[in-house]
This record gives C-alpha cells, sequence and structure tokens, in this order.
C-alpha cells in the first residue's frame, strides 16, 4: 500500500487499545501452514525459492474488547511485521520486488488470485494469514461487502508495486535478493515460515 495509508494507519494505532502479549498467544492458534508454489509465468515472476504459506484459521477474533483489526495488526507488529495498512486487496494483478508481505483476514471472506493470471484461487475468511514472498502476483477476484484485511512487511524490505512487464527484468533481480524474514509473521521466531523457507529450493 502506498506510503499515504501506512501513514494512516499508524495515526490510528497510537490511540487504539492494544492487546498484550499473553492475551496475544491465547487468541493465536498453531497451525501448519499450507505451502503453495508458483511457477514464472512470463508475466508474473512469482518467487523461485519460497512458497506462498496460507494459516487457515491462525487467528480467533472472536474478542470482546479487541477489534480484529487491532488483533492482527498488533500480532504482526509483535512479529517484526509492521508499515502495516488496513483495506481491501487491489483488483488488479500487482506484486512486490523487494519486499516479503502478510495479509491477515479480518472481516468477511474473498477469493483472491495468487501467482498471477495462471496461478491459482485460494478463498479466505476472517482468521486467515496469507503470506506472499517477494515476487507473487495476487489480486481480489471476489469478496463479501465487509471483506477487509491487515497488510504488513518485515522491516528490512522496501516497498514497491509491480504492475508493468517492462519492470519484470529488473523485477526478477530484485526478486532473488530479498532475504527470509527473521521471524513467522503468526507465531514469531519458532513458526513454520522459519523452517518452510530455509528448507525451501530453488526451483528448476
Amino acid at each position: 500500500m502506498p506510503i499515504k495509508d501506512q501513514i494512516k494507519n499508524l495515526a490510528k494505532k497510537l490511540v487504539e487499545d492494544h492487546p498484550d502479549a499473553a492475551t496475544l498467544r491465547a487468541l493465536v492458534r498453531a497451525r501448519k501452514p499450507a505451502a503453495i508454489r508458483f511457477r514464472d509465468d512470463g508475466i508474473v515472476p512469482n518467487n523461485p525459492r519460497f512458497p506462498v504459506l496460507l494459516y487457515r484459521g491462525a487467528v480467533n477474533l472472536k474478542s470482546r474488547r479487541y477489534p480484529p483489526e487491532v488483533i492482527i495488526d498488533t500480532l504482526f507488529d509483535t512479529n517484526g511485521w509492521g508499515r502495516s495498512w488496513r483495506d481491501t486487496v487491489y483488483d488488479f494483478v500487482h506484486y512486490h520486488s523487494q519486499v516479503h508481505e502478510v495479509m491477515g483476514v479480518a472481516r468477511g471472506t474473498a477469493r483472491l488470485e495468487c501467482g498471477g493470471v495462471k496461478g491459482r484461487v485460494l478463498r479466505v475468511k476472517a482468521g486467515d494469514v496469507l503470506v506472499l514472498p517477494a515476487g507473487t502476483g495476487h489480486r481480489m477476484i471476489e469478496s463479501s461487502r465487509d471483506f477487509g484485511v491487515v497488510g504488513a512487511y518485515p522491516h528490512d524490505g522496501t516497498y514497491d508495486e509491480c504492475t508493468d512487464t517492462r519492470e519484470r527484468p529488473d523485477a526478477v533481480k530484485r526478486i532473488a535478493k530479498v532475504r527470509r524474514p527473521k521471524k513467522d509473521p503468526v507465531l514469531g521466531r519458532g513458526g513454520p515460515l522459519l523452517t518452510s523457507w530455509r528448507t525451501a529450493r530453488p526451483r528448476s
């Protein structure tokens, strides 16, 4: 998301009540994510090493005290994924070549296309978390009216947005340089992302 959206969200977070570490631990469900690989389709590079990770029902959002967006946002920030935004997902194919992205579904349901037009459509709902490695094409196909997500990025990445095929040659080079994050956005240092992405092998 553009920097203005991140600033807007930061201002909102400054006046919100946030769950503490113990509360967050109680709301997180230790689920093994599905790992989904996407090949370079000639238009969207996707990621040559790391798979997309989909955590189903990763966060219990039924809290009387904290809104779903606050729970997810605080969870991501606690685990080193910041510069967050709260919105929906663009309905056109795009990807980020210099940073990984996590999206936690705060409300509603949606069908998201991942991997570009030759990729796969994933159905997501409130409580699900989707981790997109740098280069992964994505867009929203359809959603419920109340659909909303919280997005965030590792602190050591640089946000960019690629939509033009003319950017592709340079984007492929940048994607290869994006390192594995230090923490899983859902489960922290001991989370499955670290294991899954450590053992990932380049696609042939």
